[in-house]
């Protein structure tokens, strides 16, 4: 298999400099936004370019608003975890260590969910996630998160969000409405507003879904409702932190002893559709050829270093190398894979899902409103 990946266009904008771009214009010195009162980042969490424009007919507004260059490429792995810590601190996975769903420890065999491990494994969020987040170094500017409340001092909400107020709302509506409100209230703000219903949607039922689509319609109605109320010096970026697929459960590829795929792996971390595979001592070497092998005409498959000299993390540090997998599979093709031996077994009812770096996961929506559009 040939080492080659997507590469990003020169042009391309990167999800990690959405932030600086938008402090910038606050002080009215960008070279891509028009300056601005006050700022907020709408965030749709699993809204993939891809997704929304095959969707047109459910987000009319959003379609409308969204000129051909509105667009920006997300991080590798394209997952929650390293995206939206990413775009918080406007540093790759490389910089910041969050390189997947689920990252060993080094020295240890655990692995845990990079979103809820604060908690269950005592990851420090001021030490674990290695960069500094956007609001705490905005030192005298108004800056808020506008989410629900079950992220409310949570670990990895003090790892990337803190500098910022919390503001609690769980309905959508009400998220829009206090982010507007926000934005008027106090000139110079920066605000972080997240919704995460579309993204549980596709993951429960499928993007291709009724459902997702319903939930694309209410999206797109707050969306626009965030236009209307937001005041017309007030600049509002949409995005998202990844795009989706569909796996069905046929496309699942189960993982069993006596395969060749287990054979050597310690530890599997990542997410069904990006592997990190941690090898037993001396097993790397043979563990990268039986995935090549056997999965290479689907996936991509790399040794770590392969990964870091090919820049798939971006620019890397000492520090986080360890924490990358001694082997890197990252689905080309529709497929999931699953560790079949009781631990994933749950997470096998997933049919939307995310993490690698084709086209419909890295590529999303990048929508300029009120001060910003144009």
């Amino acid at each position: 298999m040939s080492l080659s990946v997507p590469a990003d266009p020169a042009s391309a904008r990167s999800l990690t400099d959405v932030m600086p771009h938008m402090v910038a214009s606050l002080s009215g010195h960008d070279d891509w936004l028009p300056p601005a009162q006050s700022a907020i980042v709408f965030v749709v969490d699993g809204l993939g370019r891809f997704n929304l424009t095959s969707r047109a007919g459910h987000a009319r507004f959003l379609v409308g608003a969204m000129a051909k260059r509105d667009i920006a490429h997300t991080v590798f792995p394209s997952t929650t975890a390293a995206a939206l810590t990413s775009l918080l601190t406007g540093q790759g996975p490389g910089r910041h260590g969050i390189v997947g769903y689920r990252v060993r420890i080094p020295g240890t065999d655990e692995a845990p969910n990079q979103l809820k491990g604060w908690e269950s494994h005592g990851l420090d969020p001021h030490s674990w996630q290695r960069a500094q987040p956007i609001f705490e170094r905005e030192h005298g500017r108004p800056c808020f998160v506008v989410t629900k409340s079950e992220y409310a001092g949570t670990g990895f909400t003090e790892a990337i969000l803190r500098g910022a107020e919390f503001v609690a709302a769980d309905d959508l509506d009400e998220r829009v409405q206090q982010a507007a409100e926000l934005a008027a209230r106090h000139p110079g703000a920066l605000i972080y507003l997240y919704a995460n219903e579309l993204d549980a949607l596709g993951h429960r039922h499928g993007w291709e879904s009724d459902a997702w689509s319903a939930g694309l319609e209410r999206v797109d109605a707050a969306a626009r409702r965030l236009a209307q109320l937001a005041s017309p010096r007030t600049g509002v970026v949409v995005t998202a932190d990844h795009g989706m697929v569909d796996v069905p459960r046929h496309r699942h590829l189960l993982l069993r002893e006596g395969d060749g795929l287990t054979d050597g792996v310690r530890v599997f971390g990542g997410e069904p559709r990006m592997l990190h595979l941690y090898a037993d001592p001396d097993r790397a070497a043979a563990v990268h050829a039986a995935w090549l092998a056997s999965e290479g005409d689907r996936s991509w498959v790399f040794t770590r270093d392969e990964a870091v000299q090919a820049g798939l993390f971006g620019p890397t540090d000492a520090e986080v190398i360890p924490r990358i997998g001694d082997v890197i599979v990252a689905a080309r093709a529709g497929v999931a894979y699953y560790d079949d031996r009781g631990a994933d077994k749950a997470s096998q009812k997933m049919v939307g899902q995310h993490g690698s770096m084709t086209s419909e996961e890295r590529i999303v929506p990048l929508i300029r409103l009120g001060a910003y559009a144009g």
